[in-house]
Order: C-alpha cells, then sequence, then structure tokens
C-alpha cells in the first residue's frame, strides 16, 4: 500500500490527549511520521473557534489532506440532524476534505431530508457514514438500508467500513466486508480481542481479525486509517509498516 493512502486518525494520540495535548501538536507528529493524512476528532477539541486557524494554516503550509470525525448522528428523531450545518461549516474553516459522521436513528427518506442533504454535500466535502458500535447504526442492515435509500436519492454519500466495529454489535468483519464493498469509500482498519461483550480493540496484528483478508475484499484505491489507541509512537510506526508492506 502507498504511503499515500495511510490516514492517522488522532485516536492514536489518545494518551496525548489525556495529558491534555491539542490537535495542532498532534498533526506535527502526523507529520514527523511522515505522513499526509490525518483525521481530526471533533472531541479532541477544547475550543475549536481557538484552535481552527493554526490547523487550518499548518495544514495547508505542509499540504496535508484532512479528514473530519464527528461523533454526531445524521438522523436524530427520525429527521436530518439540525446541528449538521455547523458541522460542516466547521470542517470548512478547518480545510477538511472529507467528514465522517454515524447514521442515527434514519428509518426513511422524505424529499425534506433529501433537499437538506443535497444542499449540504454540495459544499464540496466528501461525506460519509460509518458503522459504530450501537444497535441503532451499527448493523448491517442499518447501513445497507441506508446506503440504498442514499443512492436511490442520487446524494454522494459514502460509507466508513470500520473493521473494529462488528464484533461490539455482534456481527462478522468478513460477511460485512463482502456484504457491503460496493459502498466503501474509506476504511478504518484495526484489531480487536474476542466478541460481543468481551471484544477489546488492539493493534494490528495483536487480535484476531484477519485484517489483510478484509482489505482484499474491500476496494483497494480508497483511503485507509489506522484508528486504535496505542501505547507508543512504536506501535504507531508498526501499524504504518504493517500498511506499508500489505499488497
Amino acid at each position: 500500500m502507498k504511503k499515500s493512502q495511510i490516514v492517522l486518525n488522532h485516536l492514536v494520540f489518545a494518551s496525548d490527549r489525556k495529558n491534555g495535548g491539542q490537535q495542532l501538536d498532534m498533526l506535527k507528529k502526523v507529520v514527523g511520521f511522515g505522513m499526509q493524512s490525518a483525521e481530526l476528532r471533533r472531541e479532541y477539541f477544547d475550543d475549536i473557534i481557538a484552535e481552527t486557524p493554526a490547523i487550518s494554516a499548518y495544514a495547508k503550509s505542509k499540504r496535508l489532506r484532512l479528514f473530519y470525525s464527528v461523533p454526531d448522528d445524521i438522523f436524530v428523531n427520525h429527521r436530518v440532524n439540525p446541528k449538521l450545518s455547523a458541522y460542516y461549516h466547521e470542517a470548512i474553516q478547518l480545510g477538511v476534505s472529507v467528514i465522517k459522521f454515524n447514521i442515527g436513528d434514519f428509518d426513511i427518506l422524505l424529499p425534506e431530508d433529501i433537499a437538506t442533504l443535497e444542499t449540504l454535500v454540495q459544499m464540496g466535502i466528501q461525506t460519509n457514514i460509518e458503522n459504530d458500535q450501537t444497535q441503532t447504526s451499527g448493523k448491517m442492515r442499518v447501513i445497507e438500508k441506508f446506503m440504498v435509500a442514499i443512492h436511490e436519492a442520487n446524494l454522494t454519500i459514502g460509507y466508513v467500513y470500520d473493521m473494529g466495529n462488528w464484533r461490539y454489535v455482534g456481527e462478522d468483519e468478513m460477511i460485512a466486508a463482502k456484504q457491503l464493498s460496493s459502498y466503501v469509500k474509506y476504511i478504518h482498519v484495526k484489531d480487536d480481542k474476542g466478541f460481543g461483550d468481551e471484544v477489546v480493540t488492539v493493534p494490528l496484528n495483536a487480535g484476531d481479525i484477519a485484517w489483510q483478508e478484509i482489505l482484499h475484499i474491500l476496494p483497494q484505491n480508497v483511503p485507509v486509517a489506522i484508528e486504535y489507541p496505542t501505547a507508543n509512537e512504536q506501535v504507531i510506526r508498526d501499524g504504518i509498516q504493517a500498511l506499508e508492506v500489505f499488497s
């Protein structure tokens, strides 16, 4: 895999965050690893308005491609979340090119939902949903139902296949890869130990997931993010190397 295809999600800097680290410093570490793409996490901001100008300027100066993980739902109370517009404007100010949400409690796309989503995705930021760790929006049938509706409405919303979240909802990551591959625009790679209530997310090659086999099933030309907490920088380097030698 080309290094330019690999993204570092700021979850790898979870220990820095616990010690008060900010995302500008995390971006500098991303560059230090020789990477060109990073995924900001909205919950990692202390003051997003204050932090945005420096992040945007630094990303431009280093020609970084920024992704934006927003821990909120597209649908709330079965209708489009009114907070979405604010998130898109944050992304524009940050210089983000790809934004990601959870589905939420989606039921059906009404004409007004389609109109609202169309206005948002036309802002020029690639929009994706992810399988999360909830029964509401993390199951295969939910992802497929949403993506079918999106395609029928001609909305350009893609899907982030999160490799490690399936076991949290009691489903098989291999089956999910085969069933949902055609929708995938971005991949979050990680490993897990155990299943169901006993599952624990771990670094690549430290768990039970056949991640290399899954990557062969999924599209080969999409970004792939390393997204799991790490104990030290060597774990990050090991993850990068594991993806680089993947073919």
